[in-house]
């Protein structure tokens, strides 16, 4: 069981929304956050801790330190690489809640209930979080251009669904902190591996579904494959290449987020 303490239920809620608001004002002054990604922060931290407590805040915190202090590194190369991403240094509140909102969910239920279960389905949802994100801040370091997991085919750094071995061990690492963590709180070592597989396998599953159903846009003046829409960053409308539309970046994160957690409770249950 997760170590807690007892606190007035009202004096956490206070306590949460100090809390969340002051790492969100951290953050936005580190330039981690654009200002709406500062209030989704803000009212995640407050949800995670009000009502979820020490443990789910913890571990919010280990993959969202982690995670901004990587998309900081290799900045110059990264600059090259984001006509193609929608997103960039400053994490938005679509972002925050897509990487977010499953866990603030599940700490809700932590909170109330006090089962260890639930932080078993947090830990998965940020070990898929933090192990997508280190794959993709570390991945496009690589010096060797990746592969699209569909058909292998190597395609340019910074493509959805493109992974490399570089890429890969980043995101198990990534999983393993999380697990790590978690497993100190539950005081229970399984849970290392279970975030860890289950954080690397929705990992993934991002990649699978970046590569299939992720809209992907062209853009006809520069004819360059992106993220971004309505418009290029040279200023011209994109036009719809392939996979759902309005099923993006975000979307993908979310849907992979959801995944773990139901892995890592999955894999909790047959190994109990």
């Amino acid at each position: 069981m997760a170590a807690s303490f007892s606190l007035d239920p009202w004096v956490q809620l206070v306590l949460g929304l100090i809390f969340g608001i002051t790492v969100a004002l951290g953050a936005r002054r580190a330039s981690m956050l654009s200002r709406g990604g500062a209030i989704a922060a803000a009212s995640v931290g407050a949800l995670t801790f009000g009502i979820g407590g020490w443990a789910p805040s913890i571990l919010l915190l280990a993959f969202f330190i982690s995670s901004s202090l990587l998309s900081k590194q290799g900045s110059d190369r990264k600059e090259l690489l984001a006509e193609r991403s929608a997103k960039g240094d400053e994490r938005d509140e679509w972002q925050v809640l897509a990487n977010g909102a499953v866990p603030a969910l599940l700490a809700v239920g932590y909170g109330l209930t006090d089962q260890s279960v639930w932080l078993v389905g947090i830990a998965g949802a940020l070990a898929a979080s933090n192990s997508d994100t280190w794959a993709t801040e570390i991945g496009v370091l690589a010096r060797s251009r990746p592969r699209l997991i569909t058909n292998l085919q190597q395609v340019e750094a910074g493509t959805s669904g493109a992974i490399s071995l570089l890429g890969t061990a980043a995101a198990l690492a990534g999983a393993l902190l999380i697990g790590l963590v978690a497993s100190l709180l539950v005081g229970d070592l399984e849970l290392l591996y279970v975030a860890g597989a289950a954080g690397l396998l929705a990992s993934m599953l991002d990649s699978l579904l970046g590569a299939t159903v992720q809209a992907r846009y062209v853009c006809p003046n520069c004819d360059h494959l992106t993220e971004p829409h309505p418009t290029h960053s040279c200023g011209t409308t994109t036009v719809l290449a392939g996979g759902w539309r309005r099923f993006g970046n975000d979307q993908v994160n979310l849907a992979a987020s959801l995944a773990g957690a139901v892995l890592a409770l999955g894999f909790w249950t047959v190994l109990s």
